[in-house]
């Protein structure tokens, strides 16, 4: 199944929900129940200084626009945000408009915690927009979006005389029959590719097999006979050569773009998302390219991932106003102006061309990524079950078993569906 993008994207107020279907009982609620009562809201978000400065410029434009309307801004710091927030929604006092990210939204909206905002619809990428959505719900919405894709570095191939394949049309054979021969003909520690597949892969994987690695429901949609190709590939590139060996590679798990081989100038390509290409441009001192990734001509594995997600609390004393506030973080030109891509690529085309004369060359070319793969037909993806983040460790774990050579591609393939069919189930 794919999802059709829409070719005109315009701006639809989420202001449209229906404040009389929801009661203002919780603490947000204010002034006898009525959003006219409720003239502040509270807005929480995680992230440096920098962030925090550009974001009460935006609140400060929001609050230009919307007379009588206030917004208290509540930052935090990543490693304290989400415990933080559970408190406050145990004690019934969430702020009004939450960010969250990776399967918070999945876990707080089973509790009934957030608003149906399914009226933004018309103003996003149709394959952007399933990625807020929980059983078939939408209760969140992506703050920017970014998407797998293979940065190059065109110096490196150069050196070793070898001709960038056609990425139009080019499959993973392609792909590693390019990344052994640069390999092979460049000194010692540089390889042509940085990395192997890792756990985000293995859903790009499906996506090409005609699987998924989630499905709407939340079960795991990828069978063992395609995890078992999976891993057999990643073992592909550490056997000829094409990437580092398994002890390497462990060494460079998340590390920061400056210690990534292309980073170091040290590697031709690495599967990675497209935010990372300014920092990786940055820490190589190449302008770095992004490209499709192999095998997309034949079946589009790809997705639009969000970076972070609005939501809004369904105790909030003032669904309007906050459906207003979030309607303009994504659909306003001049707050995108001030946020750029540090929330990721807008994940709607006007905005993206809006923001375009502000950037710099390789930030350019994230966003004409972003939007070229808005011309395709993606398949969807939703918010992960709420045991995804237990999936996501057992990955590297088994995977690595088979790169080691402790455990056979099948064996570790039918060990992590094991497990992973008993995570998300709960």
């Amino acid at each position: 199944m794919t999802l059709s993008r829409r070719t005109a994207l315009t701006a639809v107020p989420l202001s449209a929900l229906a404040a009389g279907t929801l009661a203002s009982c919780g603490p947000n609620a204010s002034g006898g129940g009525s959003d006219e009562g409720q003239d502040t809201l509270r807005f929480s978000w995680w992230g440096n200084p920098e962030r925090a400065a550009t974001t009460q410029e935006v609140i400060d434009l929001f609050v230009q626009k919307h007379e009588g309307l206030e917004i208290s801004a509540e930052p935090g710091d990543i490693s304290g945000y989400f415990d933080k927030l559970a408190t406050s929604v145990a004690a019934g006092d969430e702020p009004d408009v939450i960010t969250m990210g990776g399967a918070y939204p999945a876990e707080y909206a089973a509790r009934d915690v957030l608003l149906d905002l399914s009226t933004v619809e018309d103003a996003m990428d149709d394959a952007a927009l399933s990625s807020g959505q929980v059983g078939g719900t939408q209760v969140a919405v992506t703050t920017g979006i970014n998407a797998p894709g293979m940065v190059v570095n065109r110096a490196v191939l150069e050196a070793a005389g070898i001709e960038l394949p056609d990425t139009e049309t080019w499959d993973w054979d392609d792909f590693a029959e390019a990344a052994q021969a640069v390999s092979e003909n460049t000194p010692d520690g540089t390889f042509g590719s940085g990395t192997v597949f890792s756990h985000d892969s293995i859903d790009l994987w499906a996506r090409q097999h005609g699987q998924i690695l989630y499905t709407e429901d939340g079960e795991i949609g990828v069978d063992v006979a395609t995890v078992q190709a999976f891993f057999e590939y990643s073992k592909l590139l550490v056997d000829t050569n094409a990437s580092p060996g398994a002890d390497q590679l462990v060494e460079l798990t998340d590390v920061g773009p400056e210690q990534t081989l292309i980073g170091r100038g040290l590697a031709a390509f690495m599967l990675t998302w497209s935010s990372s290409l300014t920092a990786l441009s940055e820490a190589s001192g190449e302008e770095l390219e992004i490209v499709k990734v192999p095998g997309e001509s034949t079946e589009t594995g790809v997705w639009l991932q969000p970076s972070q997600l609005y939501t809004i609390s369904a105790r909030t004393g003032s669904p309007e106003n906050a459906a207003t506030f979030v309607n303009f973080l994504i659909n306003d030109p001049e707050a995108a102006k001030l946020i750029l891509t540090d929330r990721g690529v807008p994940a709607v085309e006007s905005v993206r061309q809006a923001i375009l004369p502000e950037l710099g060359e390789t930030a350019r070319r994230e966003v004409e990524y972003i939007s070229d793969l808005g011309e395709m037909d993606l398949k969807p993806t939703w918010v992960g079950p709420a045991g995804s983040t237990a999936v996501e460790e057992i990955t590297p774990r088994h995977q690595n078993d088979v790169l080691f050579g402790s455990a056979s591609s099948k064996e570790a393939a039918q060990a992590w569906h094991t497990e992973a069919v008993a995570a998300v189930a709960g």
